[in-house]
């Protein structure tokens, strides 16, 4: 299942996008039921939940990788920037804006989305504009937060990809990591952990890496061949050893500089799944299960955060008690509410914004399914249809 030079699509990214994003569903889970973060007052055996933010990051790597791969066979440009942006917002902004809707009325009328207060007049302005990122407001949905990220990131996209054309990779990922690391030791106080704004000039050495990592759909064949799932595990081989001596607290609290060490191992990630390996990780993301969760992946990402509070907070105190059983509770009710609600707003509101480039061909393709839908409506005594006037339906008429 590896990619050739020349192919469309990079097998297994939708399946590792579905992958990350039902983990960042299991951290919901872990972290509404139990009080303390970054401290864990579960079980150990939840210990591995803690770690949400780091999905988040994957999810920016991904991105960088995902939107690059047709730039880089096209000698790394975008086709046109406003062409770019328009996709990207046709892409992403009418799901969103439909989740942000989603979020209001679960935070006005079901459960608060925060401790800071319920969405405000300027959180519909903040949030309907994708500005959470620079300006502060009372949040409707709390995973909003890496979407103004992204929204940032894909305005610089176009600026990156001319860096990346005109000086090369190695200046690209210097520059913008040199930068962002002065800004972390000249001002520590700039380094944030999860819950504030200002994030992306942090988190953009891993849009940038996934950016240049795509560069393996063009690379050369004895580059394409090295083992780069093993050179991925032996990146982050170190990290994770420092993150579990160190703990959870000493994590959130230097997120920072445990993103940018982690950045590296990701992009290898990607780069292997690109060359297809290693093979059972291939096999597993081809699975019919983990390719239908990818294909849901951004919805379930936008919409799982209200459904898992709503479980939590107003459905478990009814049945279970606090603690353990409220988080057994929640993986077995909440998360297959997520999943069966994202499929569902997937076909919505997220999967013909695929099919169709265009409002003109959107409302086509309704028409035609409409019409493709319609019964035959027949005199009682009429005979029967025959093969050739049903199908003759769903042909145009000259």
């Amino acid at each position: 299942m590896s990619l050739k030079p020349g192919e469309p699509h990079v097998q297994g990214l939708d399946g590792l996008r579905g992958l990350a994003a039902l983990y960042v569903v299991l951290f919901h889970c872990w972290l509404y039921t139990f009080p303390g973060f970054p401290r864990n007052s579960g079980p150990f055996w939840t210990g591995w939940l803690m770690y949400g933010r780091l999905a988040v990051v994957f999810f920016l790597v991904l991105s960088g990788f995902s939107l690059a791969i047709s730039a880089a066979r096209n000698g790394w440009r975008t086709g046109g920037t406003a062409r770019f942006l328009r996709r990207r917002a046709w892409r992403i902004l009418p799901p969103y804006w439909a989740a942000l809707v989603f979020s209001l009325l679960i935070a006005w009328f079901v459960v608060p989305a925060s401790h800071f207060g319920p969405p405000s007049e300027k959180s519909i302005l903040v949030y309907g504009l994708v500005l959470q990122d620079v300006f502060m407001a009372p949040t409707p949905n709390g995973a909003f937060w890496s979407i103004g990220v992204e929204a940032e990131l894909y305005l610089l996209f176009p600026l990156l990809l001319l860096i990346r054309r005109r000086l090369g990779a190695a200046v690209l990922v210097a520059g913008v990591t040199l930068l962002v690391v002065a800004r972390g030791l000249l001002a520590p106080h700039a380094t944030p952990v999860e819950a504030t704004n200002w994030l992306t000039p942090n988190l953009a050495p891993a849009f940038v890496a996934g950016l240049v990592g795509a560069g393996i759909v063009v690379a050369a064949e004895k580059v394409r061949r090295l083992p780069w799932h093993w050179f991925a595990a032996l990146a982050a081989l170190p990290v994770c050893a420092l993150v579990v001596v160190r703990g959870p607290g000493w994590t959130a609290r230097h997120y920072f500089w445990v993103d940018l060490a982690i950045v590296p191992a990701m992009t290898m990630l990607l780069a292997a799944v690109a060359t297809g390996r290693p093979a059972p990780l291939m096999r597993t993301l081809g699975t019919r299960a983990i390719r239908t969760l990818g294909k849901s992946s951004y919805s379930l990402y936008l919409i799982h955060l209200p459904i898992v509070m709503t479980v939590i907070r107003r459905i478990a105190p009814h049945f279970v008690a606090p603690g353990v059983p409220t988080f057994l509770f929640a993986v077995s009710v909440g998360l297959p509410a997520s999943l069966l609600a994202a499929r569902l707003f997937a076909e919505l509101f997220e999967l013909p914004f695929q099919r169709n480039r265009s409002w003109n061909s959107l409302v086509a393709a309704g028409r035609s399914r409409r019409y493709r839908s319609a019964p035959l409506h027949l005199p009682v005594d009429s005979p029967a249809p025959t093969t050739a006037e049903v199908d003759s339906r769903s042909k145009p008429l000259v």
